[in-house]
């Protein structure tokens, strides 16, 4: 009996999707799962992906996969896509990764999170930034610089960007932001300094600021992170090596086995809700 979790994937013009496919169908990272249908608006990007994965079926929309495939990986890189393309498959009971962000407003969100509750579906999204091996580490070096007294997260993003302007790359920062100072965000107050958004905060108490860098012909700012404790400081810049994908993916495999979603609704929304609050101050 083949016990293989037939995933599809919708929104092809992501990196991300390229590198799924490369890391089930190519790599093997996983026994029991594979890509095995794809959905996107660009023929030449599909059938390159087609090829990748071993002769990919593409199809013209997602809902044409309704009872057809296991799971479903949503990686549009515009989050105002996400909820249509999440909601048929949750409320029908099937799991969905929606790969950053997860919507491109707080309504969108609680719309996708409703859906997976109607349908007794597991969902969940994050930003790839939030599983890499520096986030790790970050977070175990401030284990040893007592109470937290402050988050900054720095990384690229473009509040004109064509995928929901700040929502589209901001997830990372603030997603990343939400691990490590975790809880319901306050108020957000913006200020644009030259070709930087910042972004302050509180967050379970914590005072969090977030400098948001709009990219340049010359390249993008890393991704760089500081928590400041009581007696201690813990700084590393969070490097993204070739395959630092595959995590957050083993998160959502993982969650397809147990059937419990890595992270609660109240997470998911928070880095939403700060966006939303940075795009209408801008």
């Amino acid at each position: 009996m083949n016990d293989t979790r037939r995933l599809a994937i919708v929104g092809t013009e992501n990196s991300h999707a390229e590198e799924i496919v490369r890391a089930l169908n190519v790599k093997q990272i996983a026994p029991h799962a594979r890509v095995t249908a794809l959905v996107g608006e660009d023929d030449a990007r599909n059938r390159e992906l087609a090829d990748l994965g071993g002769g990919l079926p593409v199809v013209p929309t997602s809902t044409e996969l309704l009872g057809h495939v296991d799971a479903l990986i949503v990686t549009n890189r515009d989050g105002a896509l996400h909820r249509a393309q999440a909601v048929p498959f949750l409320e029908a009971g099937i799991p969905v990764w929606v790969d950053k962000p997860l919507a491109a407003s707080t309504a969108d969100a609680e719309a996708i999170i409703e859906a997976a509750a109607r349908g007794g579906a597991p969902m969940t999204s994050y930003s790839a930034v939030r599983w890499v091996p520096d986030a790790d580490r970050l977070q175990e070096a401030a284990t040893g610089i007592g109470e937290i007294q402050a988050v900054t997260v720095t990384g690229p993003a473009d509040p004109d960007s064509e995928h929901s302007g700040i929502f589209f790359y901001g997830i990372h920062a603030a997603d990343l932001a939400q691990r490590l100072a975790p809880g319901v965000p306050g108020p957000v107050d913006v200020e644009r300094s030259g070709a930087t958004v910042v972004a302050r905060y509180r967050c379970g108490g914590v005072p969090v600021t977030l400098h948001l860098v709009t990219p340049s012909d010359a390249g993008r700012v890393p991704f760089h992170a500081e928590i400041v404790g009581r007696h201690g400081l813990a700084s590393r810049d969070i490097e993204l090596d070739a395959d630092y994908v595959e995590p957050g993916l083993r998160a959502f495999l993982r969650m397809l086995e147990s059937g419990v979603p890595p992270l609660d609704a109240e997470v998911l929304l928070a880095p939403i809700t700060v966006l939303e609050q940075i795009r209408a101050a801008l």
